[in-house]
């Protein structure tokens, strides 16, 4: 028996990967609101709004697949808010050597965190709520410190601009570029490479992936390093396109994270994942707030920015709550 086998044989472990998620609420949610939206807003499917929606999403995107990586595992990452926060200051401090170098320094600032994160889970055995919350704080407060606690403005005689609000190809923004070369990148790397069934095994069952002889500990090392680098990489984007490294920003991200990742289908108890279920509960999280926007723009309602966080929160909640209804029928049905 292969190692693909033996993965796929323990106990809550998947023998396919994006086939168990099941996508269908997901894509018709996302199907409904676009002919819901479309409908109603004259401008709703303008290449405009399009362009700027995926643009602005893409730092959201970037840091879910971070997160579907680490909740694959059974563990979670709430220092990627903060670590957004400290690479967009970090780069903005050194934006006017262009893009060329801004973007590998922030990637780096990522690296640095995810690394120091799969340090203390992995070497000092603390479980990733505190060694990630213990991040959160000490990310956000070097932040505020490098850059007492005002917005570092970005170089805009230089080229970075150009990466957060230029276009390829007179098309595509740079994010979406981005973006989609990350995520095809991680869909690779979870559905057709050997890294994606350890992650799995690890999430599924870890004492068992020991048993079986798999670097566990390596493969934590890495999903947190991958999960800090495209934190690092979505603050470069957000420096670049808001014009300033924001050390205030990227409150409650890792929250944005995490109910894209919910939504998507992925367990919060490990072992099931996807990638593209992850991107589509992203765009569905920002569907509803732009949609809100434009409802907002019509004057029939009227929804402060505040009220953003309760809505992500109580949809949550919801979607938690209808997952652990499922794996209790299926708990039930093998039992039967």
């Amino acid at each position: 028996m292969n190692v693909s086998n033996l993965i796929s044989s323990i106990p809550g472990m998947s023998r396919t990967n994006s086939a168990s998620v099941r996508t269908e609420g997901v894509w018709l949610a996302l199907i409904v609101m676009l002919l819901f939206a479309g409908l109603r807003y004259d401008a709703f499917l303008g290449e405009y709004n399009i362009m700027t929606f995926l643009s602005y999403n893409s730092m959201f995107i970037l840091i879910g697949l971070g997160m579907c990586f680490v909740i694959m595992t059974g563990g979670i990452d709430l220092s990627v808010g903060s670590v957004v926060a400290l690479s967009s200051v970090v780069v903005a401090s050194v934006s006017h050597l262009g893009i060329e170098v801004a973007l590998p320094v922030g990637l780096l600032v990522g690296v640095g965190a995810g690394a120091i994160n799969a340090f203390v889970i992995t070497k000092l055995k603390i479980v990733p709520f505190i060694a990630t919350l213990a991040m959160m704080l000490g990310a956000r407060g070097l932040a505020l410190v490098i850059s007492d606690n005002q917005s570092v403005p970005v170089s805009w005689e230089s080229n970075f601009t150009q990466f957060g609000l230029g276009k390829a190809f007179d098309f595509l923004p740079w994010p979406v570029v981005t973006m989609l070369v990350i995520f095809a990148f991680c869909w690779l790397l979870l559905e057709k490479f050997s890294f994606g069934r350890h992650v799995l095994s690890i999430g599924g069952n870890e004492d068992a992936s020991k048993l079986m002889g798999l670097q566990v500990d390596k493969t934590l090392f890495a999903v947190y390093i991958l999960s800090g680098g495209l934190a690092g990489v979505a603050g470069v984007m957000l420096a670049s396109g808001f014009g300033a490294g924001q050390p205030l920003e990227g409150l409650g991200w890792e929250l944005s994270a995490i109910a894209a990742v919910v939504v998507g289908g992925t367990l919060l108890t490990g072992g099931v994942g996807s990638m593209t279920a992850t991107l589509l509960g992203a765009i569905l999280l920002g569907l509803i707030f732009n949609i809100l926007n434009f409802e907002n723009g019509l004057g029939s309602i009227s929804f402060s920015a505040y009220w953003q966080s309760v809505i992500r929160g109580g949809f949550l909640l919801v979607v938690v709550v209808i997952q652990a209804k499922i794996i209790n029928r299926q708990a039930l049905a093998r039992g039967h």
